[in-house]
């Protein structure tokens, strides 16, 4: 929807100029949007390194691309399943097959080392690499907002600069301060329409993994640590919306809390 939301909220600035008796090739105008975009992009990119900036453009494609983030429900339900067959026979997690990366390094860890504060310490280290990888492009568009503003002020004050130099032909002054202020239009509705919705898609984008894997990870101990399905499918249950933890299934219960009720 990012797109589609940067589109309409170009469109109604066109629309409303037009209405309001402007002409919309007032805005087209070479000099001054060239200044905003290149300014504010030099000026952002002079505040990090090399490294930090090839994950932009991997972003700008994440963004303008259809993106179906984390299915939640699915990997519940993966580890409620496994979760019950694991009572049954450990061997269930080394031989479990997924294709989330996230995931599959917490089955082996869980397998590979019996102290959940371990898993826990580096799981964690996993989730906070996670969120600075995230914070790079994040703040790369949040800073291109906040320099696109001062940008479109700098070109309005060159071009009035040039409009002094036209003070003897009143003529040509209208026309010529229109298109010194074109660059502040620009460098606000750049600002406000592209930039900081394109940040804070990646923010809610970053926070929507970030929970997804600390879901994970309370899965992966609540397991390692043999407590019931039961037990186990009310913690995951909280980063369920209430919506959608109604007509859930019914988890059978462990065959040996059975035996121990009975017994």
């Amino acid at each position: 929807m990012t797109p589609i939301g940067i589109l309409v909220a170009l469109l109604a600035v066109l629309v409303s100029m037009t209405l309001d008796h402007g002409r919309v090739t007032e805005l087209i105008k070479i000099p001054p949007l060239l200044l905003v975009v290149g300014g504010s992009l030099g000026a952002t990119m002079a505040g990090y390194d090399g490294r930090r900036l090839k994950a932009v453009p991997k972003a700008d494609k994440s963004i303008l691309l259809p993106h179906h983030g984390p299915n939640v429900r699915a990997t519940i339900d993966q580890l409620l399943s496994v979760a019950r067959e694991v009572r049954q026979n450990p061997l269930v997690l080394e031989q479990l097959e997924t294709d989330d990366p996230f995931l599959k390094t917490g089955i082996q860890l869980i397998t590979s080392t019996s102290d959940p504060e371990r898993v826990h310490e580096l799981l964690g280290a996993e989730v906070d690499n996670l969120r600075v990888r995230h914070s790079t492009s994040i703040k790369f568009f949040s800073d291109m907002a906040g320099y696109s503003p001062t940008f479109g002020i700098l070109g309005t004050v060159v071009g009035l600069i040039g409009v002094l130099g036209q003070i003897d032909s009143p003529g040509k002054l209208g026309p010529a301060i229109a298109s010194a202020f074109a660059a502040t239009l620009w460098g606000v509705m750049l600002a406000n329409a592209v930039w900081l919705p394109m940040s804070n898609k990646l923010r809610r984008r970053s926070e929507e993994e970030v929970a997804y894997r600390e879901m994970v990870t309370e899965g992966l101990l609540t397991m390692q640590l043999n407590v019931s399905s039961m037990d186990l499918r009310d913690r995951l249950y909280t980063y369920l919306p209430p919506s959608e933890r109604t007509g859930s299934p019914e988890i059978a219960p462990d065959p040996l809390v059975a035996v121990e009720t009975a017994a």
